[in-house]
């Protein structure tokens, strides 16, 4: 801990560096460069490319024999053009770190590098996972766990910022604690025609609005009024001429559950809808249904450590530590929970003042830089409570 005390401002100039030079999924290589150039000297194994993306993993052997853990933050931006006046605002036009992995990388590799230098009272391994291409399906944790290079860990743990709360404030959920996620795309294909005839043709804009209305069915009359499911139409490209029949139309919507019984509804109900079209309005559909992440579960037993891991952080570096909702929200560490046991919680970061607190993904989101050394300290308790180490 005071290894990390003396070191916050460096986080902060490295949080900072991020921030004014973003990079896009899968596009991070400057981002994946200077993370590599960090871990260059030290006593560490470096592995790039990993899962054939811009991943690195570096593992921080102990000075005894003992499990492995995992430690992950992700390092991608989003394609938004800043609004926050800030003055090491992005560089890059329409790129933005407006959801806080300049601050996951940054606050993980000072704490990696606190480790590496206690390294030889460790009993066991560390590997610290830097992640691209979060925001981006199919995301890159997904082919991070592919590479096998984590089969020899036993637990994972993540964070993530919010401004939710208040810098020193921690939250946490058991069990399926965010959403999982699917994408899909309706093609309408009927016959166009003049509009003051529509009996010569076969309005797709019909046909497609129906959908859009009767898939709201699926939530309101298929699901378990206890179940957590959402269907969002964010794109419907109809646009034509007033007098025009469309002979074609494109939707694109979102899907959101929390369990995979409940995904696998969801998903019987939409292709259903999808069919029943074609018969309804004798139109042509096609549906491309992709489920991009899984629900995020945080394993009960695993989250049950680190909240007692957590409770020596009271009145130090952290000022509550609660239970919280389940997300609507969707995180491709649920990859990683798929096939490790583990546990992703929140690090408030809402920025000092009275003024507007913007959330995640907005283009005047900023955080708190105090919340960077609470996220260390955080998740060095953790793993100092998982090797039981004072």
């Amino acid at each position: 801990m005071n290894l990390l005390d003396e070191r916050k401002e460096e986080m902060v100039e490295i949080r900072r560096h991020f921030h004014e030079n973003p990079e896009l999924s899968f596009k991070e290589e400057k981002t994946a460069q200077y993370i590599i150039d960090f871990y260059q000297g030290k006593e560490v194994k470096i592995q790039t490319e990993v899962g054939g993306v811009h991943g690195i993993i570096v593992t921080i052997e102990g000075g005894q024999p003992g499990k492995t853990i995992g430690l992950r933050a992700d390092f991608d931006a989003l394609p938004i053009q800043e609004e926050t006046g800030l003055p090491f605002a992005s560089k890059n036009p329409d790129v933005m770190h407006a959801c806080g992995h300049d601050g996951h990388t940054a606050y993980l590799m000072i704490l990696a590098d606190c480790l590496i230098r206690l390294k030889e009272e460790l009993p066991g391994k560390i590997k610290i996972i830097h992640q691209p291409a979060e925001e981006t399906p199919p995301g890159g944790a997904k082919s991070i766990v592919e590479s096998g290079e984590l089969d020899d860990v036993s637990e994972i743990f993540g964070i993530h910022f919010f401004p939710m709360g208040k810098a020193g404030e921690i939250g946490y959920h058991k069990g399926f604690s965010m959403a999982g996620r699917t994408y899909f795309k309706l093609g309408v294909q009927g016959q166009g025609g003049h509009g003051s005839s529509p009996h010569m043709a076969n309005d797709a804009i019909v046909a497609a609005s129906y959908f859009v209305t009767a898939v709201q069915t699926v939530i309101s009359r298929r699901l378990n009024p206890f179940e957590m499911g959402v269907v969002t139409i964010g794109s419907f490209d109809g646009k034509g001429s007033f007098n025009v029949i469309k002979d074609y139309v494109e939707l694109e919507g979102d899907v959101r559950y929390m369990t995979k019984d409940t995904q696998d509804k969801i998903a019987f109900e939409v292709k259903r809808l999808a069919e029943g079209l074609e018969k309804m309005y004798g139109v042509t559909v096609t549906l491309t249904y992709t489920a991009d992440y899984p629900p995020l579960y945080n394993d009960p037993a695993v989250t049950d450590l680190v909240v007692d891991s957590l409770q020596s952080g009271i009145g130090e570096y952290s000022t509550a530590i609660n239970e919280t909702d389940m997300l609507s929200g969707s995180e491709d560490f649920a990859y990683y929970l798929e096939k490790i046991p583990g546990t992703f919680f929140y690090i408030g970061s809402a920025p000092k003042g009275d003024g507007p607190v913007y959330f995640n993904h907005h283009p005047k989101f900023d955080l708190d830089e105090d919340a960077l050394l609470v996220a260390a300290k955080a998740v060095g308790d953790v793993v100092c409570g998982y090797f039981k180490l004072n």
